[in-house]
């Protein structure tokens, strides 16, 4: 068992505090946060070691679970790393591009395993499809949420719709083209509400939509791909799968035909893929233990969190251009 402890015991953290005490793979070892007040008493209440320092936690484990603050996450990787330390590190890596860089070249100088807490590639619904999603031309997300003054301190793109981009970077096997946002503030400093549109190099495209200020809570996402669509009900952890194939010369008298200009007809299909329930944020923990025992790749890599804040920011720069005008 690896030996792990947590940075950070906010309302995340004291999650991945429970569900590493119940993993099979890891040893619980603690946990450090600076807030005095707060890691007592989580400490009183559900008894983890409550460790004096970032330094003395990193010492006493193989792996160093990352749920500060994201201005931090930086700092407490840069200090796991050169002790030695594999990390797992929530979403986003870092704040900065520089910072996620340096991170990502300072765990491959020391071969160190590292993992980005992008827990939707973890959903159960995704999971479910993702293998269906091939080559997709045009990606429609909608993520809103009810507003909650916990990560207002970012803009909506590194809050929200960074889940998003790396789906949707997971599933475009293209590089980047041009990306064009627009970004709105309504009760906090930076762009509470957000749309994005990014082209790729093999012409799909993706539009994306966030907002932290609705009514009702979404997350959705919608593919469309050479005969067949794909949608992934994140939230509800639902998916629908329509497929469209040649229509067989004498089709069943109850088939969906579509027949188009050209007189072409196609078959609708429906597909119901089976949704197997999980956890999905112990799910990824367990994996990166899995990544670190067998030397291998993790699901969601610090190269892969990397290019997600990357074009999380060039949507970011598009609202200082568009607040220049």
């Amino acid at each position: 068992m690896l030996k792990a402890g947590v940075l950070g015991a906010g309302h995340l953290g004291k999650i991945h505090l429970r569900l590493l005490q119940q993993s099979e793979k890891y040893e619980l070892v603690g946990f450090y946060d600076p807030f005095t007040e707060n890691a007592t008493k989580v400490a009183n209440e559900f008894g983890y070691k409550l460790f004096n320092s970032v330094e003395e936690l990193i010492d006493a484990v193989d792996m160093v679970d990352i749920v500060t603050p994201t201005l931090s996450h930086f700092e407490c990787a840069k200090q796991a790393i050169e002790k030695g330390k594999h990390i797992f590190i929530e979403k986003p890596i870092t704040n900065t591009l520089q910072e996620a860089e340096a991170i990502r070249t300072l765990a491959s100088q020391n071969h160190i395993r590292g993992q980005v807490g992008h827990v939707e590639r973890f959903n159960p619904a995704f999971k479910a499809v993702k293998d269906l999603i091939d080559s997709p031309m045009f990606i429609e997300t909608h993520r809103l949420a009810e507003f909650n003054p916990r990560g207002t301190d970012v803009p909506v793109v590194l809050d929200l719709m960074i889940h998003d981009i790396d789906i949707i970077l997971s599933v475009v096997k293209s590089k980047v083209k041009s990306v064009h946002a627009s970004g709105v503030s309504v009760v906090s400093e930076t762009p509470d509400i957000a749309n994005a549109r990014i082209e790729f190099e093999n012409g799909c495209v993706a539009n994306l939509t966030s907002s932290r200020i609705s009514m009702k809570n979404m997350r959705k996402s919608r593919f469309f791909q050479k005969d067949a669509y794909i949608s992934v009900d994140f939230l509800e952890k639902k998916t629908e799968v329509v497929k469209m194939k040649d229509a067989p010369e004498t089709p069943d008298e109850f088939a969906m035909i579509l027949q188009n200009a050209e007189g072409l007809k196609k078959q609708i299909y429906f597909e119901n893929p089976k949704i197997e329930p999980n956890n999905a944020i112990l799910d990824e923990l367990e994996s990166f233990a899995e990544a670190i025992q067998n030397n291998t790749t993790p699901i969601v890599s610090l190269t892969q969190g990397t290019e997600a804040l990357r074009v999380a920011h060039q949507i970011i720069d598009c609202f200082k251009s568009q607040n220049k005008q």
